[in-house]
């Protein structure tokens, strides 16, 4: 029985989210308030116990809001100003081969939004803009989803990540390493499974694509493709694994694309790897139905009447301040996490203090920026104000969705705390699972982070729900915590491709609703072959000790 009551928040999530489909704004509550009920009948814990914890997750779930609601704020500031749209014009010129713009975009400009965005827009963006330049709708989707991953972990300047470090302070402690070790080691871990697993997904994107939409129905055009693929994986991934070492988690995704479309650009203009011959999609007129829009989609805003410099302006002053703030030797680092705000002793969590390093979070500087974009940019007050009320219309449910759900895994966490002493609700799930799966345990925990990702829609949400609880197996199993974490959120991350709420959010976007369902399946593909792949890395790295705490 205390099996089922532990996993049963979870079974809850999976149900709703899954079976009945119900939005993460309505499950989450729901789960956190049946595990409010299990922690009081079944654990005994304490009322002043079961509210003190919940409200300390919550108020950690705000340190994520905040940079949600102020990625989205800078994305909606550039639409309103039409920066947006003369990004989307500078990609359209460079190459008519189809393979070469689905790298430029679907997989570069991806994960620079992924990096300075994240929660959807990504794919939600770089598939319209596909579209734009002829690609069908349902291809522009699968393309985006698909290479929207990679950058995820350290995707809204490493909030997924970050949110997994929060969750397991407690865990690290117990197990007496420091945790700024731990966190660099991890960071580490998780760039490097992704750069070597990474460098090969623009080609199986690009096999996908000519796989399901070619004339040839074949993966030899992309295997004609296959060195520019290849370039285009490590123009990437490279930098990122190197900024994650050095700088941490935030930076990696936002910088390393930055880096990467740069050369990616450059060398297409410089014909460098580019296939000799064009490839395209077959006539329109030979298009299969459900490759096409199923309604009209929104008209595109139209290009402001201002320089590509300009434009990308406030993305760049944005890489600046933070790495500025970053980096220890310019010194800044101590003085922007010194601004915070406290909330002391929080009613039954002892000792317990909750910190708001306000200057220090990347949603801070995302907020300064967006308003800097007005000036930047000579919008309108009305402009200024409808980019305000479509980021609240946007992040309302996400908020609720984050405050809850962070509760909801600290009040699991913490259901340890009982009168009848009776195990969590962490340490029975992780006990069950290492008594399962044992020694094979590193092959199961991508998957975790992958079936996370896609109940709960988002890599932040799944390390929330699991990272815990993939520690506490590591520990009982003997691997190394940090492997165990980092796949985890590797998995997270690869979720990305086949996760609900992003796929539907691509599909609308192009106007392919209903197309859902043929998506996931086609997008288990890749899924299948990254998760795998990582599993490889990590066991070498498990049994070379690399990043071993």
């Amino acid at each position: 029985m205390p099996v089922l009551f532990s996993f049963m928040p979870i079974i809850v999530i999976i149900v709703l989210l899954v079976v009945l489909n119900l939005p993460a704004k309505k499950v989450m509550p729901i789960a956190w308030a049946a595990c409010v009920v299990l922690a009081f009948c079944f654990w005994k814990m304490r009322p002043v116990d079961i509210a003190g914890y919940s409200i300390f997750g919550a108020l950690k779930g705000f340190d994520v809001l905040v940079t949600i609601f102020g990625a989205v704020l800078l994305l909606n500031t550039l639409s309103y100003s039409g920066g947006m749209g003369v990004i989307s014009t500078m990609f359209f010129g460079i190459s008519g081969d189809r393979r070469v713009q689905a790298l430029i975009i679907g997989w570069m400009f991806n994960s620079f939004i992924e990096g300075a965005a994240g929660f959807g827009t990504p794919a939600a963006l770089a598939a319209p803009l596909l579209v734009s330049l002829g690609f069908p709708p349902l291809a522009a989707a699968l393309f985006a989803l698909v290479c929207n991953s990679t950058a995820v972990a350290f995707g809204v300047v490493g909030v997924p990540t970050l949110t997994a470090f929060a969750s397991i302070e407690n865990n690290i402690r117990a197990i007496g390493v420091s945790d700024q070790v731990f966190r660099a080691a991890a960071t580490s871990a998780i760039a490097f499974i992704h750069m070597l697993a990474g460098i090969v997904l623009p080609l199986v994107a690009v096999c996908l694509m000519t796989k399901f939409f070619g004339k040839e129905k074949s993966i030899r055009p992309a295997l004609a493709a296959a060195p520019f693929a290849i370039f285009s994986g490590i123009a990437f991934t490279l930098p990122y694994f190197i900024i994650a070492v050095t700088l941490g988690p935030e930076l990696p995704s936002l910088l390393g694309s930055l880096i990467g479309l740069a050369a990616v650009i450059t060398a297409t203009k410089n014909k460098f790897l580019i296939p000799k011959e064009i490839w395209d999609f077959p006539d329109e007129k030979h298009w299969e139905k459900d490759w096409r829009s199923t309604m009209p989609l929104p008209e595109r805003r139209q290009a402001a009447n201002m320089s590509t410099l300009k434009a990308w302006m406030p993305y760049l002053i944005i890489t600046l301040i933070l790495i500025a703030t970053r980096l220890p030797a310019l010194g800044l680092k101590p003085l922007v996490q010194g601004l915070t705000l406290q909330i002391p002793n929080l009613p039954g969590v002892e000792g317990a203090l909750y910190e708001l390093q306000w200057a220090w979070l990347p949603g801070t500087v995302f907020i300064l920026v967006s308003f800097l974009t007005v000036a930047l940019h000579g919008m309108s007050g009305r402009q200024m104000i409808d980019s305000w009320k479509a980021t609240a219309r946007q992040t309302s449910g996400a908020a609720i969705a984050m405050l809850f759900g962070v509760a909801l895994v600290q009040l699991m966490l913490n259901t340890k705390i009982n009168p009848q002493q009776l195990p969590g609700m962490m340490t029975i799930m992780a006990k069950t699972l290492t008594d399962i799966f044992g020694r094979v345990y590193p092959l199961l925990s991508p998957f975790i982070g992958v079936l996370g990702s896609f109940v709960s829609g988002s890599n932040t949400m799944s390390n929330m729900l699991f990272v815990s609880m993939q520690f506490e197996s590591a520990v009982m199993l003997g691997f190394s915590p940090v492997i165990i974490v980092a796949l985890q959120c590797v998995g997270g991350g690869i979720g990305s491709m086949i996760n609900v709420n992003t796929v539907v959010a691509a599909s609308a976007t192009v106007g392919i609703q209903g197309a859902e369902g043929r998506i996931i399946k086609r997008n288990c593909i890749p899924m299948l072959i990254y998760t795998l792949l990582a599993v490889v890395i990590a066991c070498i790295m498990i049994a070379a000790r690399l990043w071993v705490v």
